[in-house]
C-alpha cells in the first residue's frame, strides 16, 4: 500500500508537495488541546501494514514533542509497518556541548527521545558544529539536505551583482559554498555574543560591498540581532539595501520588522517554517531522502 502522510501544522505547503512526490495518501492528524495544558492526538487514516511518515517541523519544540510522540505511538498501535519523521526543522541541535556546569547536552538528549520515537528521519541543514554529521547523534537512519542549491537559486534569480556576507565562523560552512554556487565574493564576519540579545559584529571593509547588494546569508534567523548588527554596519558604509536570507526562519518577537527597519531590503526564509517570507520551496530537497527510506524499508522486507 501507499505511504501516508500526518502533517502537524506549520508545514502544509511542504507537506502537500512531499506526499505528491512520494505518491502517497492523505490523512488526518487531529490535535486537541485541553485546558490543563495536555494534548489529544487522533490519526483519521488508515495506517495497516503502511509506512507512516510524519511531517512536523520543530519550531516550537516544548509543544510538539509530546504530541509527536502521541503520533508516533498510536500509528503504531493502529498497525504501521514504519513510522518516519520528516523534520524541515530540527530543533536542539545548537546546545551541543556542556558550557557551564550542570548543563544538560539537548542535541544528544533530544535526539535519543526522536530515535526512540520514530523509524527515520530527514531534516534540511541542522545546526551542526561540533558534531561532523548527524547520523553521530541518532540510533534510527537520520539524514540531512542542504538547502543551498534552493537558496542559490532564488539568489541568481532576485539579486544582481550580490557579495556574500556571514555572520560568524560557523556560518561559514553554508555561506562560502553557497558564494561559489552563484559566482559572488564572500566575507565572513567575527561575532562576540554576550547574551541572547547583545551581539557585536567585526567592521567589513567598504571596498567589499561598494556597488554590490549585500546578502547576509545564515542557518537560522531568531531574535534577528547579529543581522541587526551586520545591517547597521553596512548602512553606516553607505552600502546598497540588503536583502537577509535563512534557511530557517524562526522570528522571535518581531524580527522581521526589526530587520526592515535596520535597512533590510528584504527578508527571505525557505518553507521549512511556514511564514510571509518563506519563499524559498525545498520540498524537492527532501523528497529524495524520503523515497530513500522508504525504499530501504521495502527492499528489507522483500
Amino acid at each position: 500500500m501507499n505511504p501516508i502522510v500526518f502533517a502537524f501544522p506549520g508545514v502544509a505547503s511542504l507537506s502537500d508537495r512531499l506526499r505528491e512526490d512520494v505518491g502517497a495518501t492523505s490523512g488526518i492528524l487531529h490535535w486537541r488541546h485541553f485546558p490543563d495544558g495536555e494534548s489529544l492526538i487522533a490519526l483519521e487514516g488508515d495506517c495497516q501494514d503502511r509506512d507512516v511518515i510524519l511531517a512536523c517541523t520543530l519550531c516550537d519544540p516544548d509543544r510538539l514533542a509530546l504530541p509527536l510522540l502521541f503520533a508516533a505511538r498510536a500509528a503504531r498501535e493502529f498497525g504501521a509497518r514504519s513510522v518516519g519523521l520528516v523534520a524541515p526543522y530540527l530543533a536542539y541541535m545548537r546546545q551541543d556541548a556542556r558550557f557551564h556546569a550542570g548543563e544538560a547536552i539537548s542535541s544528544l538528549h533530544f535526539a535519543a527521545f526522536l530515535s526512540w520515537a520514530v523509524d527515520w528521519l530527514v531534516t534540511v541543514d541542522p545546526h551542526l558544529h561540533r558534531h561532523a554529521d548527524l547520523q553521530t547523534l541518532f540510533t534510527i537512519p537520520a539524514r540531512s539536505i542542504s538547502a543551498m542549491p534552493s537558496i542559490a537559486g532564488w539568489i541568481r534569480a532576485n539579486v544582481a551583482n550580490p557579495v556574500l556576507i556571514g555572520p560568524d565562523g560557523e556560518s561559514a560552512q553554508w555561506v562560502e559554498p553557497l558564494a561559489q554556487r552563484v559566482s559572488a565574493p564572500v566575507v565572513i564576519l567575527e561575532k562576540r555574543r554576550r547574551g541572547d540579545r547583545d551581539v557585536s559584529v567585526s567592521a567589513i571593509d567598504r571596498s567589499v560591498v561598494e556597488g554590490r547588494t549585500p546578502v547576509l546569508v545564515d542557518d537560522i534567523i531568531s531574535s534577528g540581532h547579529t543581522m541587526a548588527e551586520t545591517l547597521g554596519h553596512l548602512r553606516a558604509l553607505g552600502s546598497l539595501p540588503a536583502v537577509c536570507i535563512a534557511v530557517h526562519g524562526l522570528f522571535a518577537d518581531e524580527t522581521a520588522a526589526m530587520l526592515q527597519a535596520a535597512g533590510a531590503a528584504r527578508v527571505v526564509t525557505t518553507n521549512t517554517i511556514d511564514g510571509p517570507g518563506a519563499a524559498i520551496d525545498v520540498a524537492d530537497l527532501l523528497t529524495p531522502l524520503v523515497r530513500e527510506r522508504l525504499h530501504s524499508i521495502r527492499s528489507s522486507m522483500a
